[in-house]
């Protein structure tokens, strides 16, 4: 025997796991297909593991290649790479691989790598079992303290793909077990690709795609009893999609995968053929039946169908179903469809969107705009930019020559409008501070920037003021010196404040900030008040949860700032309406969409010049399209982690068709004092925003203060109990109201009369007259800035 032989016999890691994936990564289950001989081979330095459609070969030097049944390497790859707070990063230079025995008789091919000296103590070995179409691989690595467990990554490289490789968070839909409406986990992450019909898959409970590319796959380490730690991954040859792939590989007892062959999912009208397709997994060892059924609801609640099939599913196989029916009107609807076998049940929602096609004239003055640029291009660029233009998006808060997104040329070319926003050091030196803002300028005047902002939520501690001067040193006045050195046309914003941090902004102004800037940037971060709600009095708390964060009240902080010292653009880069889950400090679908709608209607009556929405997708950009319930930055977007609609999406689009050509005229006075207005010229008539505040500014007011939970309706559910019915004068012999995603109702209107109703959503009325001197108007104009009142 050799010494290598004389080691302890390694078992396979026992990972306290939750979900699906802990059924192969903890207890190394293997596939419920029939399985297969395992074979294994030795020879010259060469240890190979084979089983039916897969075979591992190990090679001296550290190379693992994978192969196809018929003997092709489709992925190899020869490293390991860990991180350390001491040693920094640090790359296997070789291997040994033996053939091993594991305690439960499985043949196994044990890899030890040669870590570089600088490594230190750092050890790992790799362990790789092969069963029907997939293999199992893991690294136990040991070490110093300061080992950096998410920092590991193992090198590969696929050979001879047909498409590009791809990056697909696995997914399972749940019901919250306290109520509410259901929502997303990611049960895993999958690294695909795609030889032909041939499909193949790196399954892992965690990985970054930012920390991925075509030769690492980032595979964070799990920390083990002893100390050490393990990362691992299962690799499969699949024929089906990877959803699929991952429930029948680690014996799901049923999956599910939902699609349309639209993108977005949007129609363009009524009538057309809305089709849904199903993918249903039996990770089972046994045939099983399952009853498919579907059900389609929209905003206003109308069941537009239900409809049952049943199908029998083989072991380890899928069944793919299309359901089909007839788009409806203008909106949004939930589609849902489970597949129930038993006691086990898997479904899947997405939403249907019908968005008529709309064109905008304010060009290059339009209010509307993106904060982020298009990070996620799914299903392409193109599509996603023409999304942005239906629903009349102009400008892009963020675009440069070799920046994130799409360069700025791809804006030039649809006539868009693009801005730049670069982030500074405060504790620069003087002559960084100066590099940096020549280098930056530079940068700016090269991608055809109109405006620069400078710098992004560097106002910390928020509310208290206490970086404002040292903003103006390091980073703004640098960056104007370098703009007038230039001599480029370059317009400035300060770094957009998260908030409206009055105690900065005055520190700001009193420091000599304000005749720097050509407009002033801030985030009206929000939570759980509507966007009108103005909290005056002095306690506005910065927590997590405080006053500070509204809407209403600090564009009020703003314009009384500015009457005092002077006006500027107003740009509210990032403008939000995040829908975490059951949490009562965020907005349900229902109230995102309403205060989307408010947020952009109140912008453009006071005068901001635009709104950079935040963000136009859910997830994150280093973790594109994985969920994540409990992270609020997952739940920013327009649009839901699969690329459906929002509500929010079509209320971002019923303000930019609304408000395109708008010119504000005043806010409306009623005698009933709950009631709010606002009155637009535009070139479809007199437009009036109404709204009721007789159910208070407070959203979800019934939640345990001692924890994030609320049971969120669902989003056809209406949240406000109080209607006021208002009889209103007519400017003709017909009238309409827009509710706040566009649906449209035609108002009954008898002897130019018509009667509304009004509660906490926003709508637009069209034909009313309530103003002027015509008997029984029912408001005045005035014209004043955020009207509210102090919630008591």
């Amino acid at each position: 025997m050799t010494s290598a032989d004389q080691r302890p016999v390694p078992m396979r890691s026992a990972l306290s796991r939750r979900g699906f994936l802990g059924v192969t990564f903890a207890a190394g289950v293997l596939l419920v297909a029939e399985p297969s001989p395992i074979t294994a081979s030795a020879a010259t330095g060469d240890v190979t593991l084979t089983a039916s459609g897969i075979s591992i070969l190990a090679s001296v030097g550290g190379r693992v290649a994978i192969r196809d049944g018929s003997n092709v390497v489709r992925s190899q790859g020869s490293k390991f790479q860990v991180k350390d707070t001491a040693a920094g990063i640090q790359i296997s230079t070789g291997g040994t691989p033996t053939l091993i025995t594991l305690t439960d008789g499985t043949p196994a091919i044990r890899m030890d790598y040669v870590m570089p000296a600088a490594a230190g103590a750092t050890m790992v070995y790799g362990l790789f079992t092969v069963a029907t179409d997939r293999a199992h691989l893991e690294w136990h690595i040991s070490g110093p303290s300061t080992l950096i467990p998410d920092g590991f990554l193992f090198s590969r490289a696929i050979a001879g793909a047909t498409e590009p490789d791809r990056f697909v968070p696995i997914t399972e839909w749940v019901r919250d077990a306290g109520g509410g409406i259901p929502f997303e986990e990611n049960m895993g992450v999958a690294h695909t690709s795609t030889w032909g019909e041939l499909h193949g898959m790196f399954l892992l409970e965690r990985s970054k795609q930012a920390w991925t590319n075509g030769t690492w796959i980032h595979s964070p380490g799990v920390l083990q009893p002893d100390g050490s730690y393990v990362s691992q991954a299962d690799f499969f040859f699949s024929t089906t999609r990877p959803s699929a792939t991952a429930s029948i590989g680690t014996s799901r007892e049923l999956g599910i995968e939902i699609w349309t062959d639209r993108d977005f999912n949007i129609w363009d009208a009524a009538g057309e053929t809305v089709s849904v397709t199903a993918l249903v997994a039996n990770g089972g060892s046994a045939e099983r039946s399952v009853d498919l059924t579907w059900w389609v609801k929209d905003f206003n609640g109308a069941q537009l169908i239900e409809e049952t099939v049943t199908g029998v599913v083989a072991a380890a196989a899928t069944w793919e179903h299309t359901f089909t029916m007839t788009a409806p009107g203008h909106g949004i609807s939930v589609a849902e469809v489970s597949a129930v076998s038993g006691s086990d049940e898997a479904f899947a929602r997405t939403t249907l969107t019908v968005l008529t096609p709309q064109t905008y004239t304010a060009g290059s003055q339009s209010m509307f705009g993106i904060a982020n640029y298009p990070w996620l291009q799914v299903p392409s660029a193109t599509a996603v930019l023409d999304l942005w233009q239906r629903v009349g998006v102009d400008r892009v808060r963020i675009s440069y020559v070799g920046g994130p997104g799409l360069p700025p040329s791809a804006f030039d070319e649809r006539g868009m409008s693009h801005n730049i926003e670069l982030q500074p050091s405060l504790d620069a030196t003087d002559a960084a501070a100066a590099q940096w803002a020549a280098t930056s300028v530079a940068t700016a005047v090269a991608a055809g920037a109109e405006y620069f902002e400078v710098g992004n939520e560097l106002n910390r501690p928020f509310n208290t003021g206490v970086a404002a001067q040292a903003y103006i040193d390091k980073a703004l006045r640098p960056v104007v010196n370098a703009v007038q050195a230039s001599g480029a046309p370059l317009k400035i914003l300060n770094g957009g404040l998260a908030g409206m941090d009055k105690p900065w902004v005055e520190n700001f102004i009193a420091g000599g900030g304000w005749d720097l800037i050509d407009g002033f940037a801030y985030h009206p971060g929000r939570g759980n008040f509507t966007p009108d709600f103005d909290p005056e009095g002095g306690d506005w708390s910065a927590g997590a949860t405080g006053l500070y964060w509204n809407f209403g009240g600090g564009l009020r902080q703003l314009k009384e700032l500015m009457a005092e010292h002077g006006e500027k653009e107003i740009w509210l880069t990032e403008a939000y309406a995040c829908t975490r889950p059951n949490g009562w400090w965020n907005d349900t679908y229902r109230h995102a969409a309403e205060n989307v709608f408010l947020t952009l209607a109140i912008a453009k009556a006071e005068g901001v010049r635009c709104v950079n929405w935040y963000q136009f997708h859910d997830s994150v950009l280093g973790n594109a399209q994985a969920a994540d319930p409990e992270n609020v930055e997952y739940h920013f977007g327009l649009m839901n982690r699969d690329v459906s609609a929002k509500p929010s999406l079509l209320a971002y689009a019923t303000a930019a068709k609304t408000f395109d050509q708008a010119t504000f005229l005043g806010w409306l006075d009623f005698d009933d004092r709950d009631l709010r207005g606002l009155l637009f010229d535009t070139p479809e008539g007199e437009a009036a925003v109404l709204w009721s505040r007789a159910d208070g500014y407070i959203l979800n007011p019934d939640h345990d203060p001692a924890g994030r939970y609320f049971p969120a309706p669902e989003v056809w559910v209406d949240p406000w109990p109080t209607k006021t019915t208002l009889t209103v004068v007519t400017a003709g012999d017909s009238a309409r109201q827009v509710d706040a995603i566009g649906q449209t109702t035609a108002l009954t209107v008898n002897a130019r009369t018509t009667t509304i109703v009004l509660d906490g959503a926003p709508r637009i009325f069209y034909g009313l007259r309530l103003t002027g001197t015509a008997e029984n108007v029912a408001a005045k104009v005035r014209a004043i800035t955020v009207p509210s009142r102090i919630v008591e």
